[in-house]
């Protein structure tokens, strides 16, 4: 038999993309992987020794994806304010692993902190992660005393599509409406959330379909796999993680970046503080100039080599501080 050619094979997968985001999707996730691990071995070298780790607990019956890891700075009892991380990945990537090394430098500042699997797409769609997180959420308070947390002082925090998901989770909690719509019911009582962290994230995806470049397409493919349509801009679930949509005053204080560097800055980081700030909802908003020196790349805050990364983890630990602060 005489073997396939590289054109037909390339052909044979071209076409394949256009019925499933699959191919595509295991694409971009093995290059999210590698980003990964480089980003971790480099935030490695940061990681303080005086920190507590459970690692692999569950959260739900279900077991699966739905795990969860717990820092908590060492011989500490508790209860402790809690930063609940929820990992970026474009929805179709990553892992609780991926911000280890933040969690336990945030946790040597004197916190718990939990860093939360989910389920990621294709695998799954929408609004498996969403509820699954929420589950999470009231897993954590439900066993509160054993995990050593402050069910009263949580934070919810997320990077990139976390920071996303963040955003909805945050969203359900203050705004009735918008649990309604997603037909869920919340895991937390808006006095338990004192604040979100807001990396890097994405809150309106409503410009998506037109978005230009390698950038734009890859967008596309994830929120196929992701809501599970290849027109997924008309599905519930694309006009859901919109939140910019459905944020209102009740909206919890907000630490919120981006990188001069990182083109979801200028669209999608800076129009949600800017909305929040309207709607009075107390913002602290770490950005930078155009031409900034070094250009701040995309989950910049993970590089604890640039001195601004440096900079923004000793702003989040101060918000941390300041809305847990009893």
């Amino acid at each position: 038999m005489v073997p396939l050619s590289i054109a037909v094979v390339l052909a044979l997968v071209v076409g394949i993309g256009f019925l499933t985001p699959w191919p595509a999707a295991m694409l971009i996730r093995g290059a999210f992987q590698q980003g990964a691990r480089d980003t971790v071995a480099e935030a490695s070298k940061y990681v303080p020794a005086d920190v507590d780790a459970r690692i692999d607990l569950s959260y739900s019956t279900a077991g699966g994806d739905q795990l969860f890891d717990l820092f908590t700075p060492k011989g500490s009892t508790g209860p402790l304010p809690a930063v609940v991380w929820i990992h970026g990945g474009a929805w179709i990537s990553g892992s609780k692993a991926d911000v280890e090394p933040y969690a336990r430098i945030l946790a040597s500042h004197g916190y718990a902190v939990v860093t939360l699997n989910y389920s990621i797409s294709p695998e799954v769609v929408y609004p498996v992660a969403i509820q699954q997180l929420n589950s999470a959420l009231g897993y954590l308070t439900a066993h509160a005393a054993e995990l050593s947390i402050d069910p009263d002082r949580i934070v919810i925090a997320g990077d990139s599509a976390g920071a996303n998901l963040t955003s909805q989770l945050a969203a359900v909690v203050t705004n009735p409406a918008y649990a309604e719509l997603l037909g869920i019911e919340p895991a937390l009582a808006p006095e338990q959330l004192a604040g979100v962290v807001l990396d890097c994230g994405i809150y309106d995806v409503s410009g998506i379909p037109e978005a230009p470049g390698l950038g734009g397409w890859g967008f596309r493919i994830a929120l196929w796999a992701y809501i599970g349509a290849h027109d997924w801009i008309s599905q519930p679930g694309g006009q859901e993680m919109s939140t910019i949509d459905y944020v209102t005053a009740d909206f919890p204080a907000t630490w919120i970046s981006g990188g001069n560097g990182d083109p979801l800055t200028k669209g999608q980081s800076i129009p949600l503080a800017e909305k929040l700030d309207d709607l009075g909802v107390p913002v602290t908003a770490l950005f930078y100039a155009e031409d900034h020196e070094p250009s701040l790349p995309h989950e910049y805050q993970f590089h604890l080599d640039f001195a601004d990364a440096q900079n923004a983890l000793a702003s989040t630990v101060d918000f941390l501080d300041d809305v847990t602060r009893r």
